[in-house]
């Protein structure tokens, strides 16, 4: 397939980073819609360049991580005030899986995992797996733990979950949830938890993706992408404080309900184009 010579749209941009805010704050994964929404709609920016289009959703979380960080500044504040050597080692693992499989898988993600089939498959098995680990009757006292609780081993499977939500459709915000439910937090602790671990990856990845399109002088595609990066900032800021702490407590069936249906809809799509 052709690649597009023309840079992202603005108005393309604008939509996606509007889209961001909500898709990020909720387990439904917004590089599943960033990808879908362009497809379903017939809009050039599948065809463009692997490398374009990862900096774009890069800058799509850059902004939407500043968000969260000034939304939540004071919970961010509390966090290092109390950090101790267990929750430092807590953070470490958490932290080491993404940023070692980002390094050495991206290439490999950009590439095979990208397609609507793809994203589709990781839509149903991340909706599945939050489902029953959400609904898990488990032994006594599941659900009852708290972020306090939280030893070296839950940092370490709360990171490889980060690590396999790299994969298009999983949802970072999902597999951290379906990890931290799993291991037994309740519902309010397992989303301060996965917050608490997304920022510093998010923030990093913007980071290193800022200083290597700096490095290349991607110049023609910097308007599509700070478009979108201020509209996902903008976007997810209203959303943080329209939700706030609304909904953390909630079952997550709903979420899983609505991701097998968007996946059933790229599904359809790519049937009917056969």
């Amino acid at each position: 397939m052709r690649r597009a010579e023309k840079p992202l749209p603005l108005r393309h941009a604008v939509v996606l980073g509007l889209v961001q805010g909500p898709a990020e704050l909720l387990p439904v994964s917004s590089s599943a819609h960033t990808a879908l929404i362009p497809w379903l709609a017939g809009w050039p920016y599948a065809r463009l360049e692997g490398d374009q289009r990862k900096s774009f959703e890069v800058a799509l979380h850059s902004g939407g991580a500043c968000a969260l960080a000034l939304a939540g500044r004071g919970e961010l504040l509390n966090q290092l005030r109390s950090l101790d050597r267990r929750r430092a080692s807590v953070l470490a693992l958490a932290l080491a899986p993404p940023a070692i499989a980002g390094y050495a898988l991206r290439e490999t993600i950009a590439s095979r995992l990208g397609g609507p089939r793809s994203i589709a498959a990781g839509l149903l098995a991340g909706a599945v797996a939050m489902a029953l680990a959400d609904a898990r009757p488990g032994r006594a006292g599941h659900g009852s733990r708290r972020c306090e609780d939280a030893s070296p081993r839950d940092g370490l499977v709360l990171g490889l979950a980060q690590a396999i939500a790299l994969i298009p459709g999983v949802s970072r915000n999902g597999a951290t949830l379906t990890a931290a439910r799993a291991r037994g937090f309740g519902r309010q602790d397992a989303h301060a938890l996965s917050w608490s671990i997304a920022l510093p990856v998010i923030l990093g990845a913007g980071a290193l993706e800022g200083r290597r399109l700096h490095s290349r002088g991607a110049r023609a595609h910097m308007p599509a992408m700070a478009a979108g990066a201020i509209a996902a900032f903008l976007s997810t800021l209203t959303s943080a404080r329209l939700l706030g702490r609304r909904g953390r407590d909630r079952p997550l069936l709903p979420y899983s309900l609505y991701r097998c249906l968007l996946a059933a809809i790229a599904l359809r799509r790519l049937r009917r184009a056969q």
